[in-house]
């Protein structure tokens, strides 16, 4: 085509769009509501104003085991907004460094990356003392490797219950034939350090061999307080091994290995390290290898004795998960780079802001007690006569926002919002939107935007300048300068 030619076509084109674009906008009527309402599927009802509140619950009872699950074939636009205790959103750079090509983890190179990796999980840990194994595991792992590699059948162990993760590490005791001291605690409050005194102070024969505390009990949003727990170990005089899940704790809450006394403390990389599922970590004192040397309890795949040998080639005796440990060295250069106490103190952030929202909101917290509030989630209190579970599917549906359910005794009552891993503000403040926005569907009577504003508002007051882009700072006095949390 000519010259002339395009530049004519170009003009009636153009002169097209015009005239589409006036008459699109020509009428000063604002669209209808339904305009705004996402277009029915064939397989859906057509969405309407009704809808809007109360939203029926979603019908789960297709869910039989014969069933191959809903039609997901329809992707919808748009993130999909995860706010559960874990599994937790991973970096879009941890999942490249996951996509590497494949290695051979005999290679030369390979005991380099192990021997980082163990030197820097000894940072997140806060240890300069402990011993730390990397198991191809979830944290159901490292539990079992706590309890086999320090005690024997019979030894009895003190073990308090205050939510459904504490309970299952106590059946896991149980089934390897420990004897369970049991301290049953209301489902929100945190083990008791006064209870745990009292029995051991009772213990003259040292009879006790271990205390197991889980760190954050995720059931309840509670996190109890391994310090003083450890200085009730110290009062009594009392040489138990003091065992710690800090499953969800660990790289989210304060912890401090070493100075609080922890002889074995546990994670998994599917929670505040913002890695997929599939590694556990155990970190093990001097003290917990001593006993490890009399243990009776049988161990094969979760031997400390053979991790030692191979860890100290720079390798694992057993082929290793290499995406995983890729992702791991990221992460950890990450956290690092952040520092570990401004990672826990985003979390705390966080967590002040999500419950803020929650106050906004009028509802209560399962966990009253201040001094247990968890970096990690918050779990909150449906109002009586609404269902939590269906609350939250119905969020899904809707929202594509996944939240916590209630499980086991409060299954149905509350409700999760997990906010820990790899986030930031604006993340959170769209999840609490759309919990929001779930909440008045249910029939909750809250005026819309109280919470996003009161979590909102804390966080424009306490974040600072992401480092590095401080060139881009409000300059002086200026009401934009951001401020230090």
């Amino acid at each position: 085509m000519s010259a002339p030619l395009r530049r004519a076509a170009h003009a009636a084109a153009s002169s097209s769009a015009r005239l589409h674009a006036a008459r699109l906008f020509a009428s000063a009527a604002p669209p209808p509501h339904d305009a705004f309402l996402r277009l029915p599927s064939h397989s859906s009802p057509p969405l309407s104003r009704a809808t809007a509140a109360p939203v029926a619950p979603v019908n789960y009872s297709f869910c039989k085991p014969d069933y191959n699950g809903p039609d997901m074939s329809y992707d919808p636009p748009g993130r999909h907004h995860l706010f559960v205790p874990g599994p937790v959103n991973i970096s879009e750079s941890v999942q490249r460094e996951m996509m590497r090509q494949s290695v051979n983890h005999r290679d030369p190179f390979f005991p380099q990356l192990t021997f980082g990796l163990l030197r820097d999980l000894k940072r997140l840990f806060k240890s300069e003392e402990g011993t730390p194994y990397i198991f191809p595991s979830t944290g159901t792992g490292a539990w079992e490797s706590a309890l086999t590699n320090t005690l024997s059948r019979g030894d009895k162990v003190i073990m308090p219950r205050y939510g459904l993760f504490s309970h299952l590490w106590i059946d896991q005791a149980q089934r390897l034939g420990l004897d369970v001291d049991i301290m049953d605690e209301r489902w929100g409050d945190g083990a008791d350090e006064a209870r745990i005194q009292a029995a051991l102070e009772a213990d003259t024969q040292h009879e006790v061999k271990a205390v197991c505390v889980v760190h954050n009990e995720t059931t309840t949003g509670v996190t109890s307080d391994v310090a003083k727990v450890r200085a009730a170990l110290d009062a009594a005089g009392h040489p138990a091994l003091l065992l710690v899940d800090g499953i969800s704790s660990i790289g989210a809450c304060e912890f401090k290995m070493d100075e609080w006394g922890v002889d074995v403390a546990i994670t998994g990389s599917q929670k505040a390290l913002s890695l997929p599922t599939g590694l556990s970590f155990c970190c093990v004192s001097e003290k917990a290898k001593e006993a490890a040397k009399a243990s009776q309890l049988s161990k094969v795949f979760f031997s400390w004795s053979d991790m030692d040998k191979m860890n100290a080639e720079g390798n694992f005796p057993y082929t290793p998960s290499i995406p995983l440990l890729y992702g791991l060295r990221k992460q950890l250069d990450r956290m690092l780079a952040e520092g570990m106490d401004g990672v826990i103190a985003r979390h705390a952030k966080h967590a002040e802001g999500t419950r803020r929202a929650v106050k906004a909101w009028g509802l209560e917290l399962l966990c009253e007690n201040p001094r247990w509030h968890s970096n990690s989630l918050t779990v909150v209190k449906t109002p009586e006569g609404i269902d939590s579970t269906d609350m939250v599917r119905s969020m899904w549906a809707k929202y594509n926002l996944s939240l916590g359910t209630g499980l086991d005794q409060v299954k149905g009552k509350v409700f999760r919002i997990g906010h820990l891993g790899d986030m930031n503000e604006v993340m959170l403040l769209g999840a609490l939107a759309g919990t929001e926005m779930g909440l008045i569907d249910a029939g909750v009577q809250i005026e819309a935007g109280a919470g996003v504003g009161a979590a909102l508002e804390f966080f424009q007051e306490t974040s600072a300048v992401i480092p590095s882009r401080h060139i881009f700072e409000y300059p002086g006095d200026s009401p934009m300068r951001a401020t230090v949390y």
